[in-house]
């Protein structure tokens, strides 16, 4: 089993058309994704030939839907087109909004994330600036490299896309039931404590691995929930142990204002929930 995303998933790209749209498509492809389709208004009734698959591109995300079923959207989308891009996949109704474009304003990923509650949560949105989402041996969907890892039964939740990469290359002997990257932007769709409930409710997810890193306090909240309701082994590392006070590290969201969102402060907090929390990925994954 897995979280979020299955075999039997069927996915369209939004941007399928796109440079990066159609490289990911033949990696999603040949990882075992079903791909069966892509969204771009300005090429719609046209195909693209991905790994000798023929793909229709749609004029709308409901248009691919009602002919293919698909359950999934992987956007590859412009930044200033994107807020457009996931209000339809939510007006439509899909179930799962992968969001892999960086740069999208704070305030489009506002609006985005309040039109999806408007619409009653229907739409599972994962990122933005993101690498999506994979269940190894099953399906990907997003930019994660398959052919680092196996499957297993190890959950991963990080807001790095790098260190997601990184951790499961580490544990690539033991393997994955899910592994998710859910960005590291101030305003994202799913959090940890989402997939902290997804991989605790998961029969095949025997521990979990949770990487985070300075700035807010996700990791903070993401403590007290694991206290909580987590019964499942958890464990745990948090970038920017060297990062300098009040400077911006890499994601927007990393900020560190004065003692709130530091390194150390969420290793105490994890700490203190039961989470053996390692200075280094390879600490951690050993």
């Amino acid at each position: 089993m897995s979280i979020f995303l299955h075999e039997h998933s069927k996915v369209i790209v939004q941007g399928l058309t796109g440079s990066e749209g159609t490289k990911h498509a033949t990696k999603m492809l040949a990882a075992g994704t079903r791909i069966v389709g892509g969204v771009n208004a300005r090429k719609a009734g046209q195909s693209v030939t991905i790994n000798e698959q023929d793909l229709t591109v749609y004029g709308t995300v409901a248009e691919a839907m009602r002919d293919t079923g698909a359950e999934v959207t992987v956007i590859f989308v412009p930044p200033k087109f994107a807020k457009d891009a996931v209000i339809e996949a939510i007006d439509a109704g899909i179930g799962l909004a992968v969001v892999i474009t960086e740069g999208i304003p704070v305030h489009d990923a506002a609006i985005m994330w309040a039109h999806a509650c408007a619409r009653g949560n229907h739409t599972r949105i994962i990122g933005p600036n993101c690498p999506g989402i994979i269940s190894p041996g099953k399906s990907n969907a997003g930019i994660i490299p398959a052919n680092i890892t196996g499957g297993g039964r190890i959950g991963l939740v990080s807001k790095s896309g790098t260190l997601t990469y990184q951790m499961m290359y580490e544990l690539r002997d033991i393997g994955f039931s899910t592994a998710i990257g859910i960005g590291g932007d101030p305003i994202i769709g799913t959090t940890h404590i989402d997939a902290l409930q997804a991989f605790q409710d998961d029969p095949d997810t025997d521990v979990i691995v949770m990487i985070g890193e300075i700035g807010g306090d996700a990791e903070e909240r993401a403590a007290d929930y694991i206290r909580d309701h987590v019964s499942k082994p958890v464990v745990g590392y948090v970038a920017g142990f060297t990062a300098p006070e009040g400077k911006t590290m890499g994601h927007a969201g990393a900020i560190v204002s004065g003692s709130t969102g530091t390194a150390q402060a969420k290793k105490q907090a994890l700490e203190n929930a039961g989470v053996k929390v390692g200075k280094t990925p390879t600490e951690t994954a050993e």
